[in-house]
């Protein structure tokens, strides 16, 4: 094999990350990010553009202006949740606010689904409404979704996946002298490896802090956060059989009862401290 690439490879890993880590937005977690945040509007205007162009939207203000007024309760309380989570872990307030473009829209379709693309355009399908049931349950929805662009999850998974690439082309030119037999089993011992070791845990690990974070906006908007508890109980009952935690992107519903019931006296408490 040839070291030298690989020597070359994690001396370009180490220049990258020291210089693109910042702390992520509200937890203070190190994240690699690489783009500014008007690229990532950009990215998510067209998105978003191409998604409802190709979809069916809900006009009905009965169904629409509630689901507005959740967005509209949620992201007005991000700065001060930001503001409060940062002070407690010593970190600066670092979301740029100013930049993201809010909007929300209604599809109709039997996806249980709901998404907020980077910058800010959120879309909320009809088919999640029966399992969240009431307002309290779809605010825990719609801040997880809000949370993954405040966090800027997108921005750091596109980071991530440029490093992956870089490292598939370095094993591949570091193993091509061995016979084909061999680098095909190398390349794909370490593509099992990134994808099961890094790529899914780093994909669950986003899905709670975007649990967290998500919980927290419900509850400092005047939501109630037990109803998250619920949403994740049914939510588990309508998806039916999964593959095991560690082959998904997304913990288990399980996991997420238990994550948010860790999380349920902070909530409380930001919801008391905001709401009375």
């Amino acid at each position: 094999m040839r070291w030298w690439v690989l020597l070359v490879f994690g001396a370009y890993l180490g220049y990258y990350y020291l210089g693109h880590r910042q702390d992520a937005a509200f937890t203070g977690r190190k994240q690699l990010i690489d783009t500014s945040m008007d690229q990532e509007v950009a990215l998510g205007v067209a998105s978003f553009q191409q998604i409802v162009s190709e979809s069916r939207l809900v006009r009905d203000p009965r169904i629409v202006q509630p689901i507005e007024e959740i967005a509209r309760r949620l992201i007005a309380v991000g700065p001060r949740v930001e503001q409060v989570l940062s002070a407690s872990r010593g970190i600066a307030s670092s979301t740029e606010w100013d930049k993201f473009e809010w909007a929300v829209a209604v599809i109709e379709s039997e996806q249980v689904n709901a998404f907020c693309l980077p910058g800010g355009k959120m879309a909320v399908y009809t088919g999640i409404l029966p399992v969240a049931k009431n307002a309290d349950a779809l605010a825990a929805v719609m801040g997880h979704e809000i949370a993954h662009a405040l966090l800027r999850h997108g921005s750091e998974r596109m980071a991530q996946q440029k490093l992956m690439q870089i490292g598939t082309v370095a094993a591949g030119m570091s193993t091509s002298d061995l016979d084909i037999r061999q680098q095909q089993m190398v390349m794909a011992a370490l593509g099992a490896g990134a994808r099961y070791g890094i790529m899914l845990p780093f994909s669950r690990d986003h899905e709670s802090e975007a649990d967290y974070v998500g919980l927290l906006l419900a509850a400092a908007a005047c939501y109630d956060p037990e109803e998250s508890i619920g949403l994740w109980e049914r939510m588990g009952a309508a998806g039916g059989q999964r593959p095991p935690e560690f082959m998904s992107t997304h913990p288990s519903s399980g996991s997420r009862i238990s994550q948010l019931r860790e999380w349920m006296p902070e909530a409380e408490a930001l919801r008391a401290q905001f709401c009375n």
